[in-house]
């Protein structure tokens, strides 16, 4: 498997550095994190530190590991190392001729980005706490939820999936509707629970978690781009679909036991960490973890937690 560095360089102002594949090149035209091979006796740290001072000009002074995407192509399988560099010295500049472009993370299409890239750009967005709504929350307790959601959001939860199994699928959509001004001013997403339909209706700011049933029977993504797909997972295949189907982020359940589940096999903080860096998209840890385990996920290669109980 071919191994390549990918730097996300991000200034002060929060925007990263992407560069155009040159013409003659597999994906010419498309945008990509500049980068480069690891050659033989590197290690990725100094893959990358060569790698942009010879494309870019610059000496980096600081990076940390952010996603690590394995990739099948036309030629064979690639991994593609993400890094993010937040300290460099000197001043960016294409010396092997590519154009060059400073963009704001959400901003960026993600059509125009080389299909490997696009989990990079996806995992800077996302963020790293997924809260989801208690399953007894009752119908008649609509207008405390919704005050408490909208609290949420205004203290800084950016990622809340409306999972509400005792209401209707229309009163759901309203709840959504109603939370949909304050999330989009916060730059948060409402997620809908297997109501894709709902999100078609409810459009930018509102995504959709795939249950693992429908994830199997998708032939193909159920929403644009502009749009999150979330995936239920619980195995490496069904992490396989998530990823073949370019859904967004999967949350990968149970790492630990819950009383929710008590008679499902919990998967471990060493076996969710095998699953999550083999994926090709952020992976959050879900089932018996809270906001405390946030470190760990992150050092065992998730995007970061999801669940229910201590999120609220």
């Amino acid at each position: 498997m071919l191994h390549v560095m990918a730097g996300i360089l991000r200034d002060a102002a929060g925007r990263v550095l992407l560069a155009q594949r040159p013409p003659g090149k597999h994906l010419a035209g498309m945008w990509e994190f500049p980068g480069g091979k690891i050659e033989p006796g590197e290690s990725p740290w100094h893959a990358l530190v060569r790698e942009l001072r010879e494309e870019l000009g610059i000496d980096v002074e600081d990076g940390r590991s952010l996603i690590c995407i394995p990739w099948r192509y036309e030629k064979g399988e690639l991994c593609l190392d993400a890094w993010l560099v937040e300290r460099w010295d000197g001043e960016p500049a294409s010396l092997e001729g590519q154009a060059l472009q400073w963009a704001e993370p959400h901003a960026v299409d993600l059509a125009m980005l080389a299909p490997a890239d696009r989990p990079i750009l996806q995992a800077l967005r996302l963020p790293t706490v997924y809260a989801i709504t208690p399953a007894d929350v009752a119908p008649a307790d609509r207008d405390v939820w919704r005050e408490r959601i909208a609290g949420a959001i205004e203290q800084g939860a950016r990622l809340i999936q409306l999972r509400l199994p005792l209401w209707s699928r229309e009163a759901v959509r309203e709840l959504a509707a109603a939370l949909l001004p304050l999330a989009r001013s916060r730059g948060a997403w409402l997620v809908l629970n297997e109501d894709i339909d709902g999100a078609r209706q409810l459009g930018d700011g509102v995504g959709v978690q795939l249950k693992s049933e429908q994830l199997r029977s998708c032939i193909e993504r159920p929403l644009p781009l502009h749009q999150l797909v979330g995936a239920s997972c619980h195995d490496a295949a069904e992490l396989a679909l998530a990823a073949a189907l370019s859904a967004d982020f999967a949350a990968l359940s149970p790492v630990m036991p819950t009383t929710s589940h008590p008679d499902a096999l919990a998967l471990g903080w060493e076996r969710f960490e095998v699953l999550a860096e083999a994926a090709s998209l952020p992976v959050f840890a879900l089932g018996g973890v809270s906001p405390a385990d946030l470190d760990r996920a992150r050092r065992c290669r998730g995007q970061g937690v999801a669940g229910i109980r201590g999120f609220w």
